[in-house]
């Protein structure tokens, strides 16, 4: 059957209008239906149908929809038809609708429906909207440099605040609803002549496959059985502006105070937002220190085992003897030594995050103080495990992205195991296997290791781990649509003239 044998059409009988509504929204407390008569002599019925709270003090004088009702009582029913026909007033934000599924798609969104008695269309009218919370600063994203603002709940508002740092009529921003029964409003915001034709039809080929009420962030996925997000998340509009000029999309969802930034590449979630605002020279520094606790927070426990259990030879002896020596009378394996401990860190980090307020990170804080030292006083860990342990969660917390961060500290476990049991030759292995994967994963078409799958050794994008100077920043990433060769040419020759 085709979908539009069952669309309901307005009647221009308002009580046949009155009676579908009145049907289908039963037992809804909250939706406010209110039967009106106007006109100056020969009254007209009317029916306007509203959420109660998302349209608020609808009868007063200031507000629009107040000013439009207080003007239908001085015209006659003839005036009151030509408005709603040609909305000629311009007293508010006014649609007009001619079926009922647009009818309840514009009241579940937040927004006032006007019927009128002989008349076969509705008027939505723009309000208030459901509550929600404003700008706030950001609170995961913190920077010392930069914006402070943070999105909102509401995908309106933070498109807004993409639009103002980007002021440019290629910005679009196009609207999709997802979702069964939450109908949920999903903004895709990019810039038109700078992101990918086929990675824009990629995207908007895999919302329109929604068909499920779930989370948008884990159903834009290709490899679902990846640990490695295939999708970035940011609370901050500035990082947001940021990606679009890179060739990027922006996904909004309503309700939620996070953008979903697509493709998702190995390298971005690498990078913080005051890379761009520090002197070159800083930010690569600070961008080889992030790899590097990188690699301390998933290979340093394995490493650890490895050299303990099977390639003693190549610690220093006076090492190798303070380590069998703080390891005196403890019960347990190496292995079981560390996993005991690593999953003790765990616990108290999880509890930290549940905590809520300035409590979370005291207890975090005291609470690895306390577990570890009281471990080594109990002879259950040896120091150096305590100081491994540490290392590793302190490299992790070093990752900008919290997604990203949580995939190495799966993988920190199958290193640690590799390690313990197979020594420098698991390790090795691990890694293989880890960068084999990596290089296979794609992200809406994207490599995932993109730029260092780059064939060609031209740094003028700037997106590797050392950040060149803007001066020498002449292309954009090689997932954006490059321009024209001879255009980027001059640019290129522009910028050695000017050295």
């Amino acid at each position: 059957m085709d979908k539009n044998d069952n669309i309901v059409m307005i009647s221009k009988d308002i009580r046949a209008n009155e009676r579908y509504i009145r049907e289908l929204l039963a037992d809804c407390g909250d939706i406010q239906i209110r039967k009106m008569r106007l006109g100056d002599e020969r009254k007209v019925d009317c029916l306007m149908v509203y959420i109660e709270v998302a349209t608020s003090n609808m009868m007063l004088e200031d507000s629009a929809i107040g000013k439009m009702v207080g003007h239908f009582w001085e015209i006659s029913p003839g005036e009151m038809q030509e408005f709603v026909e040609y909305n000629s007033l311009g007293i508010a934000d006014v649609k007009k609708l001619t079926d009922m599924e647009q009818v309840f798609a514009g009241l579940l969104a937040g927004n006032a429906v006007f019927f009128m008695d002989g008349f076969d269309q509705a008027m939505k009218i723009s309000s208030v909207g459901y509550p929600s919370m404003g700008v706030t600063e950001v609170e995961m994203e913190k920077v010392l440099r930069g914006s402070r603002e943070g999105f909102s709940d509401s995908v309106k508002i933070n498109s807004a605040l993409i639009r103002k740092r980007l002021r440019d009529t290629r910005l679009k921003v196009v609207e999709f609803y997802i979702g069964e029964r939450s109908h949920t409003l999903v903004q895709m915001v990019y810039m038109e002549d700078l992101v990918q034709e086929e990675f824009l039809e990629k995207v908007k080929e895999r919302l329109g496959e929604f068909r499920i009420d779930g989370i948008l962030e884990q159903m834009t996925e290709d490899s679902w059985f990846s640990p490695f997000p295939q999708y970035q998340t940011t609370e901050r509009p500035d990082r947001a502006a940021q990606e679009i000029l890179n060739g990027k999309a922006v996904l909004l969802c309503d309700n939620s105070p996070s953008a979903l930034i697509l493709p998702g590449i190995f390298h971005s979630f690498m990078e913080s937002s005051e890379d761009w605002y520090n002197r070159f020279e800083m930010a690569s520094f600070l961008r080889i220190l992030r790899y590097v606790a990188l690699a301390a927070a998933t290979l340093l426990p394995g490493l650890y085992l490895a050299v303990i259990r099977f390639h003693t030879q190549i610690l220093p002896t006076n090492m190798l003897l303070s380590f069998a020596q703080a390891r005196e009378g403890v019960p347990f394996s190496s292995i079981a030594e560390l996993v005991l401990l690593e999953l003790s860190f765990e616990l108290i980090r999880e509890a930290g995050v549940r905590i809520p307020g300035a409590l979370g990170n005291a207890m975090g804080i005291v609470g690895g103080l306390i577990v570890g030292s009281a471990a080594v006083e109990a002879n259950l860990v040896s120091p150096i495990v305590v100081m491994v342990v540490a290392i590793t969660a302190l490299g992790s917390l070093a990752i900008p992205n919290e997604e990203f961060a949580s995939a190495f500290r799966m993988l920190k476990y199958f290193f640690l195991f590799l390690g313990g049991y197979l020594g420098i030759f698991g390790i090795v292995t691990g890694v293989y296997l880890t960068v084999s994967h990596l290089a296979g994963l794609l992200s809406f078409g994207v490599p995932y290791l993109t730029p260092f799958v780059k064939q060609s050794t031209d740094n003028g994008t700037g997106s590797k781990i050392v950040r060149v100077p803007f001066k020498k920043r002449w292309r954009r990433p090689s997932y954006a649509r490059q321009n024209e060769r001879v255009r980027l040419q001059k640019i290129r020759n522009k910028n050695r003239k000017d050295r």
